[in-house]
């Protein structure tokens, strides 16, 4: 598998990862401080051959995901779940850990970030799932986003991120009853 855009990861172990799993291009951020010498090889990258954001499930990693999507709007997305990123005796986290296969799956699932979605999911929608003030209400975000390959989120990035790749109302309630019959919408 090559993918034609360049990759965005946040350092060399995660730019060692991306290679055992496939052919691609790299920029690495360095850190959680995406200084704008690298925001400009992001632009220049997602203007010549496109841009995948790869960073880790984890704050930092959506701290940076956030920086670039405000400094360089269109660039494409992929997520690994936390499970999928877990290292050894669970004491750290990321792209690092991935399996090849899991790199491979996450890559070949990418959304491109749009400003205004068609369809819009209301934030009541999201309340009568579950998704948001309830007890089971994270691990229902964490399944969600798993099966939509979006990542996790807390309840206002839930909301966000679903408007932001454009994920229909048809297909939250059809990732919903995959999780509620035991399986994800992407099995």
């Amino acid at each position: 598998m090559i993918v034609k855009e360049i990759i965005v990861v946040e350092g060399k172990s995660d730019t060692e990862a991306i290679r055992r799993a496939l052919e691609a291009d790299t920029i690495e951020t360095n850190g959680s401080r995406v200084s704008r010498r690298t925001i400009e090889a992001i632009r220049h990258a997602h203007e010549r051959r496109g841009v995948i954001v790869f960073t880790d499930p984890d704050f930092p990693g959506e701290r940076i995901r956030k920086i670039i999507s405000q400094k360089v709007p269109g660039c494409k997305h992929a997520f690994i779940t936390r499970s999928q990123g877990k290292g050894a005796a669970n004491e750290s986290l990321g792209i690092e850990h991935a399996s090849p296969a899991a790199i491979r799956e996450a890559l070949s699932k990418v959304y491109t970030q749009f400003e205004e979605p068609d369809e819009q999911i209301a934030m009541q929608m999201l309340r009568d799932y579950g998704l948001l003030g309830g007890t089971e209400s994270r691990r229902l975000r964490e399944q969600l986003g798993d099966s939509l390959k979006i990542g996790y989120t807390n309840g206002k990035q839930l909301y966000k991120r679903l408007r932001m790749f454009q994920i229909t109302p048809e297909e939250l309630e059809q990732a919903m009853a995959a999780i509620k019959q035991g399986g994800s919408a992407s099995e």
